[in-house]
């Protein structure tokens, strides 16, 4: 099931924050999605494996 978009961004003070990265290969607009062992990105592939 995949995550809603309020899981994102997390609010401090009067700024907002975004909790996950942008892809590297992608650029701006294009999430990370975070599992378990690794963080992957469903565009392109890219993929960094957690230690």
């Amino acid at each position: 099931m995949a995550a809603q978009r309020g899981s994102y961004y997390k609010v401090e003070g009067d700024a907002i924050v975004l909790e996950r990265r942008h892809c590297p290969r992608c650029g701006p607009g294009v999430l990370l999605a975070e599992h378990a062992d690794r963080s992957a990105c469903g565009k392109c592939g890219y993929t960094e494996f957690k230690k």
